[in-house]
């Protein structure tokens, strides 16, 4: 769902495109001229269809993995890159990233990478009582958990969960950051870094860490932003990035901005889709293709206005009813309201982002009447579960 306003976008520009997918059914197919079965993680698939078709240009959207694929394709063609593919492995890899930041001097929490149970246990003891365990190289909070030792936590089945969730093996154990939560939109164009707008998010409570909402432009103080900013730019030097957009999530602790990490795409969660254009006038999609294909970037700001996003949560169980959505729809300043299950889905335990049951999102003059609209109208929908 998240690359649609990509192929739309490419399709306004006079493009042809060739969408990509493992997924026979996946929903951007009908958008796209040409589809081709292909798993966006299969570089080596790719690079066969790319030497088939001869495209003029191969890009990705909002997914992590697929940086990588492009970048090593582009490479294997000898084609210019927006990032090497050293760099893009850099900034998909959360280890290697916490390696490179170290490296660099960018503000990032206390980290440990291991790939076994005996490798937690050692470090266990000199770890603060809480604190976190993430794979190495997943995104959408997928194997991310919080472990606080006073709970006596079971760490053989944490580590276990989590592991699953690693394609490389390798696990992050790293310092449990306070403090709000942000992420920076930014564009690069050869080498210099424009902040597009920094977003405050919503997560759920611990031991999980779903975002369950976005608001900007961001509240908090001015020099806390100065701060973010900063660290930002930062990381994005670090990761390599020469051209495209960067999605860079920071936590203002009490000891000053501190890196969660950073991805070399656009932001998901319809932030950068459809709340930065809503908030300040900048599409950054369009951005994305432009310096793709050679053409301006037009990233200044032409809007100055609030924009939110809230998603639909529920109980685990089976949806027996839904009713509120036509209300929410006709609230003030409210865009859209998307369910993404109907009556009769099953509803897991939230987990991960995939685990979310649709999203509203709402403008406002500014981020407070944006953030008030959204949950307003959030607030009409309700989800029957038995």
């Amino acid at each position: 769902m998240l690359q649609v306003p990509a192929i739309k976008k490419a399709k306004e520009k006079g493009l042809y495109v060739y969408a990509l997918d493992y997924d026979p059914e996946a929903v951007g197919i009908p958008e796209a001229d040409e589809f081709l079965c292909i798993s966006t993680i299969d570089k080596e698939a790719v690079l066969e269809a790319a030497r088939k078709y001869e495209p003029d240009y191969i890009i990705t959207s909002t997914s992590d993995m697929p940086v990588r694929t492009v970048a090593w394709v582009n490479e294997q063609l000898g084609r210019q890159n927006d990032i090497s593919y050293k760099d893009a492995f850099c900034a998909t890899d959360k280890a290697a990233m916490r390696r490179r930041m170290e490296q660099c001097g960018v503000p990032i929490p206390e980290f440990h990478v291991i790939s076994t149970f005996e490798e937690l246990e050692a470090i266990y003891e000199q770890m603060e009582e809480s604190f976190v365990i993430k794979p190495a190289d997943n995104a959408a909070s997928r194997g991310v958990f919080l472990i606080n030792k006073q709970d006596d936590p079971d760490l053989k089945a944490i580590f276990a969960h989590t592991k699953e969730y690693s394609r490389s093996g390798e696990v992050l154990v790293e310092e449990f950051m306070t403090g709000p939560e942000v992420s920076v939109e930014s564009f690069t164009v050869n080498g210099e870094t424009r902040i597009i707008t920094i977003t405050d998010k919503k997560v759920t409570e611990v031991p999980y860490f779903v975002e369950t909402g976005h608001t900007e432009p961001s509240r908090l103080s001015k020099a806390q932003q100065d701060d973010i900013r900063d660290v930002a730019t930062r990381a994005i030097k670090a990761v390599g990035i020469v051209n495209g957009p960067a999605h860079t999530e920071i936590k203002v602790t009490p000891t000053g901005a501190k890196l969660v990490e950073i991805a070399a795409r656009l932001g998901g969660d319809f932030i950068t889709s459809r709340l930065v254009p809503l908030s300040s006038g900048v599409d950054m999609i369009d951005c994305c293709i432009s310096s793709t294909i050679g053409e301006e970037v037009k990233w200044d700001r032409t809007l100055e206005r609030g924009s939110a996003i809230r998603f639909i949560q529920a109980q685990e169980g089976t949806i027996t009813g839904i009713t509120g959505v036509e209300e929410a729809k006709a609230m003030p300043g409210v865009q859209v309201v998307v369910l993404y299950k109907g009556v009769g889905d099953v509803v897991p335990k939230l987990e991960s982002s995939g685990d979310r049951l649709g999203h509203v999102i709402a403008i406002g003059s500014d981020a407070d009447e944006a953030e008030k609209n959204c949950e307003e109208a959030l607030a009409k929908i309700k989800i029957e579960i038995q």
